[in-house]
């Protein structure tokens, strides 16, 4: 597993584990929850994982208890990120509920705490006094957003007064945007990308086409699994196979170290399974050619999805005969 250093005193893994899917029966999770969560984070820990990203409003604060009661002793191991989901996010607030997310974490310290979302009427000049106040008592290490523009990162960080370390976004060779300005700032400036859904929710596992479709609720009403964009994506699977098979590795794994190849980008894919958690942490050892990563990138920019209406459209008909 290779790191990428940050002021924070624990380095953090360049392939973490995303914790959405705790405590979500949207993904399977039942009665097993404990359980199950409690097995993915030791073997995450076991395999040199550090980086654990959750959120306040993943499984209505259930993923914050199972992480956790999960990490329990091993805390010290871990760099613990979580997320305000900003409804009102001044200051007072803020405050609050970085100590309620810590309760339930059953923590001191949240290395990471991040804004969820930017609010389009309450300004980061009354979210980020919070931050800081959260800092100067040590109940926040280090400060991030989530889905932000450069130019909101930018103003959250004059806002703070001090570095916005991270912004975390979706980025994959699905979704390539942070590529034309995130990643270029991040690499400058000593300040993280942190990839959300860098499989495009499987999509570049290559166990999806057009004749064989995903059958669960969250992927089926993701566009990107339209027939039409499996066709679409069929010449980037395909590349993607190649660099895959000229490392011996899955295309997930091939598709996770092309977004960590880049500099000061880390990726936290989720798992369902222990087998899953390894085989993400070991994508983290590959290291891609530079023509293989030119290559991927070359068959991402040619992959061209229906979007908007053309993409809602057949959605809309499909819940309709459903019904």
């Amino acid at each position: 597993m290779r790191y990428v250093d940050t002021p924070a005193a624990t380095p953090v893994s360049v392939i973490g584990l995303g914790t959405w899917q705790f405590g979500s029966a949207e993904w399977g999770y039942g009665q097993d929850y404990e359980q199950r969560t409690a097995a993915l984070v030791k073997r995450a820990l076991d395999s040199g994982i550090t980086l654990f990203d959750t959120a306040e409003i993943y499984g209505r604060g259930r993923s914050e208890r199972l992480l956790g009661a999960a990490l329990g002793d091993r805390r010290p191991e871990a760099f613990l990120a979580t997320k305000i989901f900003p409804v009102l996010p001044i200051a007072p607030v803020v405050e609050q509920r970085a100590v309620a997310s810590a309760a339930r974490l059953g923590v001191q310290r949240l290395d990471l705490y991040q804004v969820h979302q930017p609010n389009p009427v309450v300004r980061d000049t009354s979210t980020m006094p919070g931050m800081r106040a959260l800092q100067d008592i040590g109940l926040v290490d280090q400060v991030g957003v989530s889905n932000y523009s450069l130019e909101r990162w930018l103003a959250a960080q004059d806002a703070l007064g001090r570095p916005v370390l991270s912004n975390q976004v979706q980025y994959s060779l699905a979704h390539r945007g942070p590529e034309d300005d995130l990643l270029p700032y991040a690499a400058e400036h000593d300040r993280l990308v942190i990839a959300y859904s860098p499989l495009a929710q499987g999509l570049l596992s290559g166990r999806y086409s057009a004749d064989n479709p995903p059958s669960g609720r969250v992927r089926r009403i993701n566009p990107l699994f339209l027939p039409e964009n499996l066709e679409r994506a069929a010449p980037l699977l395909a590349t993607l196979r190649e660099v895959a098979d000229a490392h011996d590795i899955t295309m997930s794994q091939a598709a996770l170290a092309y977004v960590v190849y880049h500099p000061r980008v880390v990726a936290i894919p989720g798992a369902s399974s222990e087998a899953q958690v390894e085989a993400n942490a070991a994508a983290g050892d590959v290291r891609l050619a530079e023509d293989e990563a030119a290559a991927l990138a070359a068959a991402a920019r040619a992959f061209r999805p229906v979007t908007g209406r053309q993409a809602v459209g057949p959605l809309i008909r499909e819940a309709r005969a459903k019904r």
